[in-house]
């Protein structure tokens, strides 16, 4: 959620709240006295005991650190380690996986070039000779 969208909740709560509460005072004039007094007692204690509440929530956040944010109790639990290093160990066997792939792929094209040039009609020592190469260029410029 973010922080305009928290803040828009806010206050629509805040408006329902106020709605509320006018609504019940309308019909606390016609009240007799001592069921008004009651109401009005029992009012203060709700009022106080949310204030107690939202004191409590701050010191428990104080207390326990940035754990609190994520429901943590200071010290992980099994679950919450097997989160932590699973993530770990599926990223460490991808990257051996990858890595397996990618020596497999070029031992094949190493071994593709092996071949080719075994079953070729040239010796291997031709491929190596300059002159092999201006060869191969002029062949390839007459081609075009």
């Amino acid at each position: 959620m973010t922080n305009s969208s928290t803040h828009q909740s806010d206050l629509l709560q805040e408006r329902f709240g106020l709605k509320l509460a006018a609504r019940l005072s309308d019909g606390s004039d016609a009240l007799p006295g001592d069921i008004a007094q009651r109401l009005r007692h029992a009012r203060m204690q709700a009022v106080a005991q949310r204030k107690r509440a939202r004191v409590r929530t701050v010191e428990l956040l104080a207390q326990s650190g940035h754990t609190a944010l994520v429901g943590g109790t200071g010290r992980p639990g099994p679950w919450q380690r097997m989160g932590m290093v699973l993530p770990v160990l599926a990223l460490l066997i991808g990257l051996i996986a990858i890595d397996r792939l990618l020596d497999d792929k070029a031992a094949r094209d190493l071994a593709r070039l092996d071949a080719a040039l075994l079953v070729d009609d040239l010796p291997p020592a031709a491929y190596a000779d300059p002159g092999f190469q201006q060869f191969l260029r002029l062949q390839g410029a007459a081609a075009r």
